[in-house]
């Protein structure tokens, strides 16, 4: 039976993200955001049956479309199909081996630092995200999305200096070490340069 289709879910079985990462599943996945027969969705993307149902197989195998219902038409059962998510979002733990540790080289100026400190917070919030889903809980989190132009580097510095000293003493004020069943929260403030989209798919500094 269908379930709730979510806003977002996350791959980490590096078979799945491999199999997502294929231009025309997709495709096939953006869709089927509305439940489709392989019929209807062959009409729709203009791809023979025969094609679409090949990579719908492989979509189903990784868990990443879900049948809605069945109907009878004619000699033949037919199968309506739909997306398990509106978007997806690939983990670095789908690249075990080589996915970035923030651990290695800890530098709060460094870009590629802070990539791989995102990274990890892909990785960890995905996990929950699944261990939620399986458990039919929803997991405890909170982010803050802000843009602030500033009108010269030197105030950039000193809004830096300021966010990092306020989020120190929050973080020494509320931190209890021996608190009885207590449970440790990550804490990741982050600033970079806005991007916007480009003609070419790419992104520009705004």
């Amino acid at each position: 039976m269908s379930r709730v289709m979510f806003d977002i879910a996350v791959i980490e079985n590096p078979a799945a993200a491999e199999a997502s990462l294929d231009p025309m599943r997709a495709r096939l996945l953006a869709a089927l955001a509305e439940p489709a027969s392989v019929t209807m969705l062959a009409a729709r993307v203009d791809v023979p049956r025969k094609k679409v149902n090949y990579h719908l197989r492989a979509l189903e195998q990784h868990g990443m479309i879900e049948l809605v219902e069945e109907r009878r038409k004619g000699n033949v059962t037919e199968r309506a199909m739909r997306a398990t998510a509106a978007s997806y979002a690939i983990s670095p733990a789908a690249l075990a081996a080589v996915r970035p540790n923030p651990s290695d080289t800890p530098d709060w100026l460094s870009a590629r630092w802070l990539l791989a400190v995102a990274a990890r917070l892909v990785q960890d919030v995905g996990a929950l995200i699944t261990g939620a889903d399986r458990a039919k809980k929803r997991v405890a989190t909170f982010a803050i999305d802000a843009t602030v132009r500033f009108a010269s580097a030197r105030d950039r510095a000193a809004f830096v200096e300021e966010l990092a000293s306020t989020v120190g003493a929050l973080v020494s004020r509320y931190h209890d070490e021996e608190a009885p069943g207590g449970r440790a929260h990550r804490v990741v403030p982050a600033l970079h340069p806005s991007v916007r989209p480009t003609a070419g798919n790419g992104s520009d500094e705004s």
